[in-house]
Formats: structure tokens, C-alpha cells, sequence
């Protein structure tokens, strides 16, 4: 059991991280950072993002059996697309991705880079070892995908961020069949003098409470020095999840040590999901400077009180 208590932040970083770095890795790559995780029965799969030395990303399989000491699979899981007409959109890589489980099967939202931009893929798997691509759901310049882990009135839900004008913010959308999704709105968006002033994007899919779809978000303030990205969180009604509730005005997690502040890219926390336990403790992942991958832990009420109580009209 890992003591939980108060800090600089809300979420408290486990004594030992990151979890995994570089020299964790059995092949030679660049980084390995923005892991998304699942836990089966008593064991913890953490689909990670790695940036070979070529430059572009993939993804890798970690193993745990207590959420901290990994071990990572000794080859890739899922390269980018050689075939047509997958190679055309992940030429460029493939990145942050997030794993929900949905009427019994894991989905898997990435985002596939190429030189016509970003675009949300989808894939499912029932082993983290091999992955079945459905397609490809959003347009160009589209990034952050995450699904709820239920239908909510039949209907697939999303969360996304198409980037337009210059402005990232979430918007969430509505699909039958998970392929083909419409009635698409705004539902958070950057607020000028705040923490998240610059960018939103969702972080982890979102995870139910009696309070409402607790969404675990990313942030960024620009400084003159370049972007902050921070973590924080807000409140989503269970039938209606385009009704915000609550959400926090300040960030329950910022760079802070060496591993988050120094690295490929400064100034970086960045979740791709988190993992709640039977005692109500939430363990977050988080890539750290997009150099490493680190877990960081907080009870689910006192983030849903974080929420409710450091909010503001949205």
C-alpha cells in the first residue's frame, strides 16, 4: 500500500520515479514517455508511445504487477501502418495513445501523424500484443482522443481536440457504431488568465462518479520561455456529458522535478490515463518532458472535491 498525503500538488509522485526511461528499454530508441494503462485481473498493461531513432513514434508494452516496477516487452506492439491506405495517414508515426474497455472489448484511440496532418485513429485488442485498425474517425487536425468507457443514451461518446485558428480546445461527439460521429460541440475551452490559458486536450478517458464524468484534462500556458503543460481536471453531468459541471482553476499536477522540467520537451506533464483502485486511490500516468513515463497517486474523492470546490462558473 503506498502512503497517499499532501504536497506541492494534489496528486502525489511516486518516491520512484519515472517508472520507465531509456535505459529501462530492451531496444534502442529516443525517448519513451505518454503511457496509457489498463490493469487485468491483478496485473497492470501500459501501452507506451517510444520515439525510435528515426525519428518517429510507435508503441511498446509494459508489465507490472504492483503499478510501479515495470517490465517492458522485448519487441514493438504496433508500428506504423506499412499497407495502403493506413501508411498514407501514419507515415509520420503513431502517438499518445489511450485504451478503454467498452462491452468487453479495449479500444485504443491514437493519434496517426503524417504529412496531411493529424487524425484520430481507432483499433481494438484483446491482448496488447496484437491490434486490429478499424479506422480512421476524425478529420485532418484532430488530436487527443479519448472515448467514455460506456454508451451514454446508445450513443459512443468522444472527447477530442481539433485545433483551428490557433485555438486547441475539448470538444465531445456522439457515434452509433463508433466509426461515423456528428452533433460535435465545444466543451472546454482555454481560459484566458488561468493555468490552461493557451490549450486544452484530454488527458484520460473519463472515469465515473457519483459526481459526475470526471475528466482528467492537459493544459499549457505559454511563457516566454515556451509552454507549460500542466494537469487538471473537470466535472461532466452523467446523462448530458456536454454539460459541464465543474472545473478546477487550479492544475492538480505541474512540472516541478528535474525529469518533468529537463528533457526532449520542457515543462511537460502529460497523462494518458489512469487506473482507480479498489480502495478509491487513482493512479495517474503521465509522460515527464516526453522523456519518461512516471505515476503519480491521489484519492478519487479528494480530486472530485478539488473539482467541485476550485471551481468557478465555466
Amino acid at each position: 500500500m503506498v502512503r497517499l498525503r499532501s504536497g506541492r500538488d494534489l496528486f502525489h509522485r511516486w518516491e520512484g520515479n519515472p517508472v520507465l526511461a531509456l535505459e529501462d528499454m530492451p531496444f534502442r530508441c529516443n525517448t519513451v514517455f505518454n503511457g496509457t494503462p489498463v490493469k487485468i485481473g491483478n496485473e497492470y498493461l501500459l501501452l507506451i508511445r517510444v520515439e525510435g531513432q528515426q525519428g518517429y513514434s510507435f508503441f511498446a508494452l509494459a508489465r507490472s504487477r504492483d503499478g510501479y516496477h515495470f517490465e517492458v516487452h522485448p519487441e514493438p506492439v504496433l508500428l506504423p501502418a506499412q499497407d495502403r491506405p493506413w501508411n498514407d495517414y501514419e507515415c509520420g508515426g503513431i502517438e499518445d495513445p489511450r485504451a478503454t474497455f467498452i462491452d468487453g472489448t479495449y479500444y485504443v484511440l491514437y493519434t496517426a501523424v503524417s504529412g496531411r496532418g493529424y487524425r484520430i485513429a481507432l483499433a481494438h485488442t484483446a491482448d496488447f500484443l496484437s491490434f486490429q485498425r478499424l479506422g480512421y474517425i476524425s478529420e485532418p487536425g484532430n488530436k487527443d482522443g479519448v472515448l467514455f468507457p460506456e454508451r451514454i443514451n446508445g450513443h459512443y461518446v468522444r472527447l477530442d481536440r481539433p485545433f483551428g485558428r490557433g485555438i486547441g480546445s475539448i470538444w465531445i461527439s456522439y457515434s452509433k457504431d463508433l466509426l461515423h460521429w456528428g452533433n460535435s460541440r465545444v466543451l472546454l475551452a482555454p481560459r484566458p488568465g488561468y493555468w490552461d490559458e493557451f490549450r486544452v486536450g484530454a488527458s484520460a478517458p473519463p472515469i465515473r462518479t457519483d459526481a459526475g464524468w470526471l475528466e482528467i484534462y492537459h493544459g499549457t500556458k505559454m511563457t516566454s520561455s515556451g509552454p507549460i503543460y500542466r494537469t487538471g481536471t473537470a466535472l461532466l453531468d452523467l446523462e448530458d456529458p456536454s454539460r459541464v459541471l465543474a472545473r478546477c482553476d487550479v492544475p492538480l499536477l505541474s512540472p516541478r522535478t528535474d525529469y518533468e522540467r529537463i528533457g526532449d520537451v520542457g515543462n511537460v506533464v502529460f497523462a494518458c490515463g489512469a487506473v482507480v483502485e479498489p480502495d478509491t486511490s487513482v493512479k495517474l500516468y503521465y509522460g515527464a518532458a516526453d522523456t519518461s513515463v512516471c505515476v503519480a497517486t491521489a484519492r478519487l474523492q479528494d480530486i472530485v472535491d478539488c473539482t467541485l470546490n476550485g471551481s468557478r462558473p465555466v
